[in-house]
């Protein structure tokens, strides 16, 4: 999720980074900073009266040892008044920052600066190819008859166990896929990347730090009685 620090000091940028995903509502990050400006605005002046308040406090205290008691009361409903006001203030700043916090969470992530622009498989930018396609023969065997005939992968268990979707590997076409998945590690830990194993489920603040949520509540399975996803 994008800081509102970063929007507030990178506003063209941001603008510009969203419209490279096409991203349909650019005043979003206007909007976000009248916020912003609000919630700081309210923030000091809650600040400041509840140092006025301390202030008067204090105040009261030594008028009451100097036996000025109806300094002392006056002072306390001024006090009274502040605190009122207050109150009235922290309310305002909270729903300002709910207000905002609802807001951010609306911006998807920017992408990263080597990003083309582009919606279609054709505007992407070829940056490197690697070996030579192959030229099939004639007699090639599409690779769903070869799972048949080698026994890799059992579509109809997967579909009963789970539901449509859901392959049941077996036999050496599981072996294939461990396999697959131990070289992609070996290959990345040796180009310098740290190997991670995370936990299979997150908590709700996750899912909205990695912009996840609250867009994608739909394409989720969630763990009702923890609230993981």
């Amino acid at each position: 999720m994008l800081q509102i620090s970063y929007i507030r000091q990178n506003t063209a940028l941001v603008k510009e980074k969203l419209a490279v995903k096409y991203f349909k509502d650019l005043s979003l990050v206007d909007r976000l900073l009248e916020t912003d400006e609000q919630v700081r605005t309210l923030k000091t002046e809650t600040e400041t009266l509840q140092a006025g308040i301390n202030a008067a406090s204090k105040e009261i205290g030594m008028l009451m040892g100097r036996g000025d008691k109806e300094a002392a009361e006056n002072k306390k409903q001024e006090v009274a008044q502040q605190k009122s006001t207050l109150q009235n203030l922290s309310g305002q700043l909270s729903e300002a920052e709910q207000k905002l916090q609802d807001a951010l969470v609306l911006l998807p992530n920017l992408p990263h600066v080597s990003v083309p622009r582009g919606k279609t498989p054709e505007e992407n930018e070829v940056v490197r190819e690697g070996g030579s396609k192959p030229a099939l023969p004639a007699t090639a065997v599409p690779h769903w008859e070869l799972i048949k005939t080698y026994d890799l992968v059992d579509f109809e268990t997967g579909a009963k166990i789970t539901g449509s979707g859901f392959p049941l590997y077996k036999g050496k076409g599981a072996r294939l896929q461990r396999s697959l998945i131990q070289y992609f590690l070996d290959y990345n830990t040796a180009a310098g990347y740290a190997e991670y194993l995370p936990p299979l489920l997150v908590n709700e603040a996750s899912a909205y730090g990695t912009g996840q949520l609250p867009d994608k509540e739909g394409q989720m399975y969630h763990a009702t009685v923890d609230n993981f996803t």
